[in-house]
């Protein structure tokens, strides 16, 4: 199964663009495929009159755009996809030669202004559905493939299950909701806020190839109080799950179901199954009924499956008790 490791440093810079640019080398040292922040500005995303202490807390932890832009230099220059949920479109022409998708928070599934603006890209969509009923994730990605028929595309779109707290408990992250996900036709992912990496797995087991997780370092986590540290990996965590997921490569292994090379090798094939053969010594005329068979391993001679296409045949010659049979025995 192909996959795609999102580290999601967000916001657990807090506005420090030393700790950012920190944060960015330890996760390209780790086996992800992308680094991914969050572009906004606080006047540009809550309102200051209604939210006021959330306008602040946004204002603090913001970086400006050149600050950005040198950590996309950097991350790209460390041979990582460098990403970030941009907030508002007017931004997005400031990033657009970096950006290989676009990440559509939880938050902004519902901004069909903002996802109409970034359709017009024709860049992949990867859209988050925290907060969502079934119905508005099926609106949303029906509203995107209207946009442009690029958008019809499997891998154009790509669903990911997610539950909007920080951090949540197992119970909460609803990975079954990833089998409806697979109906929508288009790539499925799984954008997590447990602690730990468990719920990864089980996502990437599910069919999750796409996995996006928030990004700290043991130092961060231990020192600051900022919520999305709590369910932050750090650059080990993402290596030790990339060895897990590697581990889930190999026992998921082929979607076609037939004998392993190791089960021909062995002979057990044919040595596991069994054949049909007589119970006794029987001569030449003999008609044969379901009391004069026998079911031993191996299956040599004539198949277990194939023992009703014997009954009512009449023998050509003497055979005798577990001897081979072959069809040519019988008229």
């Amino acid at each position: 199964m192909s996959r795609y490791l999102i580290a999601e440093i967000g916001g657990n810079h807090e506005g420090d663009f030393e700790v950012a640019k920190d944060l960015l080398y330890q996760a390209c040292e780790s086996p992800v495929d992308c680094v991914k922040f969050q572009v906004y500005t606080g006047d540009s995303l809550v309102n200051s009159r209604l939210s006021p202490d959330r306008n602040k807390h946004f204002k603090r932890f913001e970086l400006s755009i050149d600050q950005y832009l040198q950590l996309a230099e950097i991350c790209e220059g460390k041979g990582k996809d460098f990403n970030a949920s941009i907030w508002s479109h007017e931004l997005i022409k400031e990033f657009e030669k970096y950006l290989n998708f676009i990440k559509i928070g939880s938050g902004d599934l519902t901004h069909y202004y903002l996802l109409e603006k970034v359709a017009e890209l024709q860049i992949p969509i990867i859209v988050s559905t925290g907060l969502s009923h079934a119905y508005e994730v099926d609106d949303v990605v029906s509203f995107i493939e209207g946009c442009d028929p690029y958008y019809k595309e499997r891998d154009h779109i790509c669903v990911m299950q997610c539950t909007s707290m920080y951090p949540i408990p197992f119970s909460d992250a609803n990975l079954a909701v990833l089998d409806s996900y697979k109906k929508l036709k288009h790539r499925i992912g799984y954008s997590d806020h447990t602690e730990g990496f468990t719920a990864l797995k089980f996502a990437y087991a599910k069919g999750a190839d796409v996995l996006e997780f928030h990004f700290s370092s043991p130092e961060l986590k231990a020192e600051r109080t900022f919520r999305d540290h709590k369910v932050s990996l750090v650059a080990d965590e993402v290596r030790a799950l990339a060895a897990d997921l590697d581990e889930i490569d190999d026992l998921l292994g082929s979607s076609v179901k037939a004998p392993c090379e190791i089960e021909i090798t062995t002979d057990h094939v044919t040595t596991f199954r069994r054949g049909v053969f007589l119970m006794k010594n029987l001569s030449k005329g003999h008609i044969l009924t379901l009391d004069d068979l026998v079911f031993l391993r191996p299956a040599i001679g004539i198949p277990a499956n194939e023992f009703s296409k014997l009954i009512g045949r009449k023998l050509k010659r003497d055979v005798l008790s577990l001897e081979t049979l072959s069809f040519d025995m019988f008229e």
